[in-house]
Parts: C-alpha cells; sequence; structure tokens
C-alpha cells in the first residue's frame, strides 16, 4: 500500500494548575476555539471541545504527521500565553494530561459527553471523574501522587 491513512480520535483531558477556576464563561468560547485553530494548524481537527472552570475536554482526529505528546504540548503552550494575552495572570495548565482513544463508533456518545459537562459536574467532582475515566480505560500507570501535581 502506497499511501498512509490514519484515523485515530483522542479524548484528551487536563486541568488548570491546582484546579484553579481560570476559564471563566466570559471567556471559554473564545479559549475553546483558539484551541480549535491550533489543533487545526497541526491537522488535527478538533470534534468538540468544553470546559469547565478548572478543566477542558477536547476531542479530536489526531493527525498521522504528529504525536500525541507534541499536539497536546503546543495546544497547552499556546493556548496558556493566550489566556495570559487576555489578562488571565498567572494562568497556567496542570503539568499532566489524560488522553483515551474513541473508536469511530462511539464519537457520538463522547461528544455528547463532552457538550453535557456543567451539567455532569453537578453531581461529579473533575477528581472523581478522572478516577472513573482511569478506571474505564484501565490505565495501570495512574499515580494519583503525581497526575494531580
Amino acid at each position: 500500500m502506497g499511501q498512509s491513512l490514519s484515523q485515530m480520535y483522542i479524548h484528551l483531558i487536563f486541568g488548570t494548575k491546582n484546579r484553579y477556576p481560570f476559564i471563566s464563561e466570559t471567556i471559554e468560547a473564545e479559549l475553546h476555539q483558539y484551541i480549535a485553530e491550533i489543533l487545526k494548524s497541526y491537522a488535527s481537527p478538533a470534534l468538540k471541545i468544553n470546559s469547565m472552570p478548572d478543566h477542558i475536554h477536547i476531542l479530536f482526529r489526531l493527525s498521522k504527521n504528529h504525536t500525541l505528546v507534541k499536539v497536546v504540548e503546543e495546544i497547552k503552550k499556546h493556548s496558556s500565553k493566550w489566556m495570559k494575552s487576555k489578562g488571565i495572570d498567572g494562568f497556567t495548565w496542570q503539568i499532566g494530561y489524560g488522553a483515551f482513544s474513541v473508536s469511530s463508533s462511539n464519537i457520538e456518545v463522547v461528544s455528547n459527553y463532552i457538550l453535557n459537562q456543567k451539567e455532569h459536574h453537578k453531581t461529579i467532582s473533575f477528581k472523581d471523574e478522572v478516577e472513573s475515566f482511569m478506571k474505564k480505560h484501565q490505565l495501570t500507570e495512574y499515580d494519583s501522587v503525581f497526575f494531580w501535581e
């Protein structure tokens, strides 16, 4: 086969440092659009982005030409600079992140989950949400001591 093809969907989750509520409702839509542009520049189109004041969920298709770690690094680096340029003093993302593969057949389910974050977080904390993702995806490397730094 002379053609290289891939279709890898990623559900990316990461928080603000110390879960500080930096992401206000007045800035979130603009932040989501900015992150979508970053992803577009890495040929990794965003399907859904939504956030809470202390974390963000991003569903995107990862380009075959870029590694996950590079794309995440660029999202976090550029969006952090952008937030600071908008007057959000002291803004920074947490060091770590969670990234989970999503099958094509589950895109709609994950999209709806991301869109319903505000309702979802009326009953579950971000930490409990992450813990459930780690269990569901059997991520044995997860160490809560390091993840929450």
